[in-house]
């Protein structure tokens, strides 16, 4: 091994520590006579002035500057100034400047006129400019050294042959999948014709293209017998939830689709009961276990909503348990004891803009009820209000029956605690849904809240 070698193969480590503190580092590899060398490979001078530079020139933060330092060393400006001169002519600013030395400092070293002008010029020639090409910079840098030939004007000749514009290219194109290197003519061009065969509109396969790129990274052959098993489960080749179920069996193995039939079932759906919810969002089964379980406990055992109605509505599973499941149905929820909206009414209303739902739910019953605006913002809950007689649990006995056959009683962050009949888990939410947990009982024989702290 060549003394040259050696000295870059150790620069290249990012997680080496302090570059003149090395000999702390347990790096047994190395021979004291390596260490040595290493050591001195980079001056203190030369290692002063690049984390000036970094800093001055480029807008890095100290710890930045540093931790890009390991990666790169020089003691004239020269090269650097060319580059960022450059970068900056094509549109960069000084942010996109220094998010682009932060992510990949090499840059700084490359020849200006060689090896990033004639992708500049490329993506200029092609109508990229200003945002959309500091964009594509910024979100992977190195595409800047990739092959022009090989690698940047076969993929977006790929792209462009899909009927995208230019403004979901670039979307593309910050995407990492692109920036792989990955032969496009060997995986993607296959994939497309299949897709194009059995009639999947172009217009989806450009935003499936756009939004999920990996998807069709897959060998023509297992990518096609993918193709079968979502036709086979009942999808339209027509419609986009075709695109998202390839999407769901392509990245799926048969061990985690059998786990996460198991998370739902235990809940009580049926096997088509799960199959029907796949269909209606496929990404329902991209939800973790956890995540599936806190939003059923809530909804069914906490709000009082159905199995059945859920499964109406599976994009719940996508939604944010403490930004927008929470708090929307607890509004939801006051206003169906109050009689106010119906008590059927679908969880699709989870799928409105937080404009929307704050005008219909909020601002339309506000004089009705006073204190909702505080519920929404998680300041005050149900119970406080004094909504008991229709409870916010879905049947009182079925509650007595809990807590007397439950399992554990486990204390959360705020000191809460949490019965759970199946399953140990512990409830981190907003102040709002500690006051959800429990209901009272007209015979006297009230479950409270409990401070364990």
């Amino acid at each position: 091994m060549s003394t040259s070698f050696l000295c870059r193969r150790v620069v290249s480590l990012t997680n080496v520590g302090q570059m003149f503190e090395i000999s702390r580092t347990p790096v047994h590899f190395l021979q004291n006579s390596q260490l040595l060398m290493f050591r001195s490979f980079f001056s203190p001078k030369q290692h002063s002035f690049t984390v000036s530079y970094l800093m001055n020139s480029c807008g890095l933060s100290p710890e930045s500057a540093l931790s890009a330092s390991r990666k790169i060393q020089f003691e004239t400006p020269e090269r650097a100034d060319s580059v960022l001169a450059l970068l900056r002519n094509y549109g960069c600013t000084n942010t996109h400047i220094s998010k682009i030395v932060s992510k990949y400092p090499l840059l700084l070293t490359a020849n200006p006129e060689k090896t990033l002008l004639p992708k500049l010029e490329f993506f200029r020639s092609v109508g990229f400019s200003g945002p959309d090409l500091a964009g594509i910079i910024v979100a992977k840098p190195s595409i800047l050294k990739r092959s022009l030939e090989n690698h940047v004007i076969p993929n977006y000749n790929f792209l462009k042959s899909v009927g995208m514009i230019n403004e979901n290219i670039a979307r593309a194109l910050r995407r990492t999948y692109w920036l792989t290197g990955q032969s496009v003519q060997n995986t993607n061009v296959p994939n497309i014709a299949t897709l194009k065969e059995i009639g999947v509109p172009m217009s989806n396969i450009s935003f499936f293209l756009t939004c999920h790129p990996s998807a069709v990274s897959q060998n023509k052959e297992k990518f096609s017998t993918n193709v079968k098993k979502v036709i086979e489960m009942g999808f339209d080749p027509l419609r986009v939830t075709f695109l998202k179920a390839v999407r769901l069996i392509c990245g799926m193995g048969e061990s985690m689709w059998e786990h996460k039939m198991e998370v739902y079932r235990r809940w009580g759906f049926t096997d088509d009961e799960i199959m029907l919810m796949i269909r209606l969002d496929p990404l329902c089964m991209t939800s973790s276990e956890r995540k599936i379980m806190s939003v059923m406990d809530f909804l069914v055992n906490k709000m009082g909503w159905e199995p059945a109605a859920i499964g109406r509505y599976p994009t719940v599973f996508l939604r944010s348990l403490e930004k927008k499941i929470i708090p929307w149905c607890s509004v939801v929820k006051v206003l169906q004891i109050k009689g106010l909206v119906k008590k059927d009414l679908s969880l699709s209303f989870l799928g409105s803009s937080k404009k929307n739902f704050f005008n219909r739910f909020v601002v339309k019953y506000e004089h009705d009820v006073p204190e909702l605006l505080n519920v929404y913002q998680g300041k005050i809950g149900i119970l406080e209000l004094g909504f008991i007689s229709e409870g916010i649990m879905r049947d009182e006995t079925v509650v007595v029956s809990q807590l007397n056959n439950s399992k554990s009683l486990m204390k959360n962050r705020q000191g809460i605690a949490s019965i759970w009949m199946e399953r140990t888990e512990v409830i981190q939410g907003p102040p709002f849904i500690q006051c959800s947990l429990f209901s009272s009982f007209s015979n006297g024989n009230c479950c409270k809240t409990l401070d364990l702290s």
